[in-house]
Parts: C-alpha cells; sequence; structure tokens
C-alpha cells in the first residue's frame, strides 16, 4: 500500500474528478490539502480520503511542505505529490525537491510556468516560438515594441491559459495594457509578437521523457480572439484523424519541445499555431492535463475515463495509450454581459 498526496486548494468540479480518480486507485492511500475546509467535500469523495490537511494559502509551498509532513505521521511518507492547476506546478516542485519526493522539480516546472523563461529554452534549442521578451516597466516592453513592430501580445510571465492576456495594436493600447498588467521587478511580465494562423492544443503523455501517447484539438476561434469579442460564442474540437500526414510537423516539434523542456513522467498541454504559409509555432506549454474541459472531451474521443488514466501515469508511472475512437467538440456557451450566471435556460434544447 503505497501513499500518495494531492493538493487541491479549492474544490472545483473539474479539481474533484482529478482528486477521486487517484482516490479510487487500488493499493493507494491518498492524503488530501486543501484550503477548502473538508466539509464542502461530497461526501462520497471525504469517505474515500486517508486523510485531510486544511492550510491558510493552498499556494504557499511551506505550507504545503509542513502538511505533507502532518499527512505523512498519518498515512505515511508519500511516494508521489500531486496537483492539477497551473499555478501550483512550481510550488509543487520546490516542495518535491526539499522532500525528496519523486518527480518534476523546480527548475524543470519553471520552464513550463515562466512563460519568458519557456520562450528562450524553446528559441535556443531552435523550437520556432514568437520573438519575445521579459519586462520589468513600461519602457522595456516600449523598445521592444519598436524593435519587432505592432500588433504583440503582453501577458504575466507566470500566466494561465488567457487570462490577463492583451493583444495590442497601437500605442494608446500598449499603454492600456501596461497599466493593467503593471509590470515590476517583482511582477514580470512577457511581450511577444503577435502569431496569425489557426491556433490548436496539443497534448502528450510522457513516460520518463518519452512520448507514449498524444492527442491534438481546434481552437475555433483562437482564445485571443474569443476574450476581445464577448458575443463569440467558441469551440474545441478534437478531430478523429490525429495521425494524420498533416500533423507530423508539430508531432516533431511538440515531442522537441518537451525534451528540452525537461518533460519527465506526465501529462502536458501545449498551445501551437499554424501559420498562414504552412509553418509551425509553438505558443506555451504546460505541464499539467488540459482546461476548458478538454480531459472530458478526450475522454468522450478515446471512450474511456481520463481523469483514471491521468491518476495512474502520474502515480503508477503507468499509461495504455488508447485508440482513438471518435472525434470530440465542446461548445462553450457564454451569457452576453457582465454579471453572475444566475440561471441557464434552453440547456435541453442544445442538447438534443
Amino acid at each position: 500500500m503505497s501513499s500518495v498526496v494531492f493538493v487541491a486548494p479549492f474544490f472545483l468540479d473539474t479539481t474533484l474528478r482529478f482528486v477521486e480518480a487517484v482516490a479510487d486507485l487500488p493499493g493507494v492511500r491518498t492524503g488530501l490539502i486543501s484550503q477548502d475546509p473538508a466539509e464542502r467535500l461530497p461526501a462520497g469523495l471525504r469517505n474515500k480520503l486517508a486523510a485531510h490537511y486544511r492550510i491558510a494559502d493552498g499556494l504557499d509551498p511551506q505550507q504545503i511542505a509542513d502538511a505533507v509532513r502532518g499527512l505523512a505521521r498519518q498515512i505515511g511518507p508519500p511516494s508521489r505529490l500531486v496537483g492539477a492547476l497551473e499555478q501550483l506546478q512550481v510550488p509543487l516542485g520546490e516542495v518535491r525537491d526539499a522532500l525528496g519526493i519523486a518527480g518534476m522539480g523546480a527548475e524543470v516546472a519553471k520552464n513550463f510556468r515562466d512563460k519568458a523563461r519557456m520562450k528562450s529554452v524553446l528559441a535556443r534549442a531552435g523550437v520556432p516560438c514568437a520573438r519575445h521578451s521579459r519586462v520589468t516597466n513600461d519602457a522595456e516592453a516600449s523598445r521592444f515594441v519598436e524593435s519587432v513592430g505592432f500588433p504583440v501580445v503582453l501577458k504575466p510571465t507566470a500566466g494561465a491559459g488567457a487570462k490577463s492576456t492583451y493583444r495590442v495594436g497601437d500605442a494608446g493600447e500598449l499603454q492600456a495594457a501596461l497599466a493593467a498588467v503593471r509590470p515590476s521587478p517583482d511582477r514580470q511580465a512577457v511581450v511577444e509578437e503577435f502569431v496569425v494562423g489557426e491556433e490548436f492544443s496539443f497534448d502528450t503523455v510522457s513516460i520518463r521523457g518519452r512520448p507514449v501517447w498524444h492527442s491534438l484539438s481546434y481552437y475555433l476561434p483562437a482564445p485571443l480572439d474569443v476574450i476581445d469579442n464577448p458575443w463569440i460564442q467558441w469551440c474545441v474540437l478534437i478531430p478523429r484523424e490525429i495521425d494524420h500526414p498533416r500533423f507530423d510537423d508539430i508531432r516533431r516539434v511538440a515531442f522537441r519541445a518537451l525534451e528540452v523542456l525537461g518533460m519527465g513522467t506526465g501529462l502536458s498541454h501545449m498551445e501551437w499555431f499554424r501559420k498562414p504559409d504552412g509553418s509551425v509555432m509553438v505558443s506555451e506549454v504546460g505541464a499539467r492535463p488540459p482546461g476548458a474541459q478538454i480531459t472530458s472531451l478526450i475522454s468522450y474521443a478515446h471512450d474511456l475515463d481520463f481523469y483514471r488514466a491521468w491518476a495512474r501515469l502520474v502515480v503508477k508511472d503507468e499509461f495504455d495509450p488508447p485508440p482513438h475512437r471518435f472525434a470530440a467538440g465542446g461548445a462553450y456557451l457564454r451569457g452576453q454581459g457582465q454579471g453572475r450566471v444566475q440561471a441557464v435556460h434552453g440547456l435541453a434544447e442544445v442538447q438534443r
């Protein structure tokens, strides 16, 4: 019987699917660290956990380390320390390093979390990616824009998805974006050339540094277009023909990117572009499961529970590559205007 600790600061529905998948593994005692109280857990899941430890800040590596030590006294030293959130990957790496737990360490995690560092690693290895610069003040951002021209993209170095990401088309928009991001030595940002093209994702299962399975999806349209146009109802599509020769180039580029970034064992989520000239370019890579319900879409496309497959991968280093059976797509219906969603009407008609 082995022990595993899962860190889930908040009990979001998707996060709890990953937690339950780990808790259901045979021969595994699962301890949970959270910022939310245990009382907010569904009763069925709470009964599957061997122990729970609440901390004040679910992203603080020192508090996580103290909680791991506390859980170790209850369920034994953990063989794995896992979590699904983008923001957790560096703190988890720091705790693994400090406590001697197997898995991705902090320095490799920073290659995935720090977007400026990531692009520097990729560029040095010859992996195609956007020209970029790490900036700590407005003047540095302006100098980069002078060298590459508009449009550019401005975002935090440790962002997630398209949050706090700004497409900048002129000097006025640049000043507005800088006022929102406020780059400083303590709040570094990255500014990069804006890439025009079709946008996709590329999800890979790696075991001990070797890619053993992958999937990809179309973003319809690109996430920045969705953010800029609140009326757009976004879609994600996983095609059935994953092995089509059209994707041979991104397979080579994606696997090389994961190699130079230091991916060991786990699931990674890459976003990439196909430019109008047909070439490919890597946008970002996360060392964690995809968001936007793409894990659920992968489950539908392969006729299996991919949350459980992920749990077995990160806890036991085991994965059986499933055949790709179907195309699968998701439509993300957005309420118009500002405010909080109080009710959803017409869902039955949409699901017909």
